[in-house]
């Protein structure tokens, strides 16, 4: 038992020098990555830059004790990060105390919600938010992320959490840019991208393959590194261009967030929305991993994983944390054995926060506005939604809603409207069950669509396929189905129904069933039922309807056509 609820039991044991000196590698790289991203995300949420450094320490370690994932980082990530800042600016006004006071409650609410919904089991509530809808949400917060940074890319004041206020803003207050800072915004934007796409040609000039990878995934070190240069050298601040400034050279202050409960009641929607998407987006990217190592992690000790991570990082003055994709790859390809990695990590950052933090007091706002760009751009998926758009019009359908909505409401009700739009195509798909009238294939005991295929059937005798499980939504329909079918074949004296992809059959389900059979009855039709599964089967025993079913239950539909036929 105590394994299950500290994993670490479960690898530690078998820890030893070569997993260590892997472990230590992968942590260095992932530092590495970690010190522009976290700045960036802090950024991106509106709050001070030492908050993203913060938020990528003690959680780290936390999670080491409470993951399934050998692989997942944990840390701030650009999505949750918008969605921090919007649920913040409706509670205090970003820079003050109390913003960054609400920061810290936020990520303790995220923290206890995905801790209790671990300890509850409730990790099959993600499943509500379909892949089409989170590929619709995620490429319209990538176009809300780095429309959120073109303010600051051009040394424009920032507003507004949705696309038409963030161009709004920067359309009204266009007299304002800075060229300064837009010089150096866009050149650090370009350098991004193209230290991105330049793999192929480190590859060619004779670096391998491993180290090409390396220098793409250190791109935005090099490009901080450069710019963080020639602000100190060439003194651009005094020229009016934003830097980061002085970081306090400390280890993050533990202390207890606010216990005011009106802030608590604005901010549990948007902890809830952020606790299930940073669950998705984990979950979903440490399943992906593990798979390709012939591993398995528990969603729902994930959860607890998480929720710890997120209240160590309250208690430590950070901002919502989950698994960060880029992190995350960066981790996996770098040779990670074992969450020991993350620990190992967070101990990088902190030993960063110590004592390297003066190297970043000349790091541009603007060169952190790029990397947020730059890593917004992949979360754009134009190929997934043209193929969502080709193989289904009622999911893509879907996605449209969110990403439009994402766009011009922001991502909260986004996600509500994808949620519910997913719920409530579920709902019409399955109201109206796809059935089929089956005959049998000559010299076979297989029965297909009559349709479909030539088969053999007999005008006496109706096989009907059912294929969906019966539930309230559909029982009705089911009734409509059955009696239309025998009103269009009056010769019919027996109706089969194919049980065979019925998993289900609940109460309303049971009583259109009675229904049903009552009603041929007295039509003198006789109702049969064939291929009940098991489970299905234990729950119609637990009833009247086997007692007075006018016909038989066959086990197979070729049962049912030799005796019937």
């Amino acid at each position: 038992m105590l394994k299950r609820y500290l994993p670490i039991l479960q690898w530690l044991p078998h820890y030893n020098r070569h997993a260590m000196v892997d472990d230590t590698l992968a942590a260095f790289v992932v530092t590495l990555m970690v010190i522009p991203q976290a700045l960036a995300y802090a950024l991106l949420a509106g709050l001070p830059a030492v908050v993203g450094l913060y938020a990528s320490i003690l959680p780290l370690v936390v999670y080491t004790l409470f993951g399934t994932s050998r692989t997942l980082a944990i840390g701030p990530m650009a999505l949750i990060s918008l969605m921090t800042a919007a649920a913040l600016s409706k509670v205090a006004p970003q820079g003050s105390d109390a913003y960054i006071e609400a920061a810290i409650t936020l990520t303790l609410m995220v923290g206890i919600l995905l801790t209790l919904m671990g300890a509850l089991r409730l990790g099959f509530f993600a499943n509500f938010l379909s892949h089409p809808v989170i590929s619709g949400l995620l490429s319209a917060s990538g176009v809300l992320i780095a429309a959120s940074q073109l303010a600051n890319i051009a040394g424009l004041p920032g507003s507004g959490f949705t696309l038409t206020t963030q161009l709004a803003n920067i359309w009204h207050h266009l007299d304002q840019l800075h060229p300064l800072t837009l010089a150096i915004g866009v050149v650090s934007l370009i350098l991004l991208l193209a230290i991105r796409r330049s793999r192929p040609l480190l590859e060619r000039i004779g670096l391998s393959a491993i180290w090409a990878q390396f220098s793409v995934k250190m791109g935005p070190i090099l490009v901080v590194g450069i710019s963080t240069w020639l602000c100190w050298v060439c003194d651009f601040a005094a020229q009016g261009l934003d830097v980061v400034g002085d970081i306090p050279s400390r280890l993050p202050p533990l202390g207890i967030p606010s216990t005011d409960g009106e802030v608590w009641q604005s901010l549990l929607v948007p902890a809830l929305m952020i606790s299930v998407v940073g669950f998705i987006e984990s979950v979903a990217l440490a399943q992906m991993l593990a798979a390709k190592r012939r591993e398995s992690i528990s969603p729902n000790q994930e959860l607890i994983g998480l929720g710890t991570a997120n209240i160590a990082s309250a208690l430590s003055s950070g901002m919502p944390v989950i698994g960060s994709l880029s992190r995350t790859m960066v981790n996996f390809d770098a040779g990670a054995r074992t969450p020991a990695a993350g620990a190992l990590a967070g101990l990088g950052v902190a030993l960063v926060t110590l004592f390297l933090t003066p190297l970043i007091k000349y790091l541009p706002i603007a060169t952190l506005a790029a990397i947020i760009i730059a890593s917004s751009i992949p979360l754009i998926d134009i190929a997934t939604i043209r193929r969502t758009w080709r193989y289904s019009r009622s999911d893509s359908s879907a996605m449209g809603a969110t990403i439009v909505l994402t766009l011009l409401e922001g991502v909260e009700l986004g996600i509500m409207a994808g949620v519910t739009l997913s719920i409530a195509l579920f709902l019409y798909r399955t109201s109206r069950p796809h059935s089929a009238l089956v005959g049998r294939l000559p010299g076979t005991e297989h029965f297909r669509n009559i349709d479909r295929h030539e088969v053999e059937s007999a005008r006496h005798l109706a096989l009907l396929r059912i294929d969906e499980s019966l539930y309230f939504a559909n029982a009705r329909y089911l009734e409509d189905t059955v009696y239309d079918l025998v009103a269009k074949h009056p010769d019919i004296e027996h109706v089969v129904l194919i049980c065979s992809a019925v998993n289900l059959i609940d109460a309303s389900a049971l009583e259109s069933l009675e229904a049903i059979n009552n009603r041929l009855d007295d039509s003198r039709v006789t109702l049969h039922l064939a291929e009940v599964k098991g489970p299905v089967m234990d729950k119609l025993k637990s009833s009247d309807l086997l007692d007075h079913l006018t016909g038989r239950v066959f086990l197979s539909t070729y049962d049912a056509w030799r005796t019937l036929h």
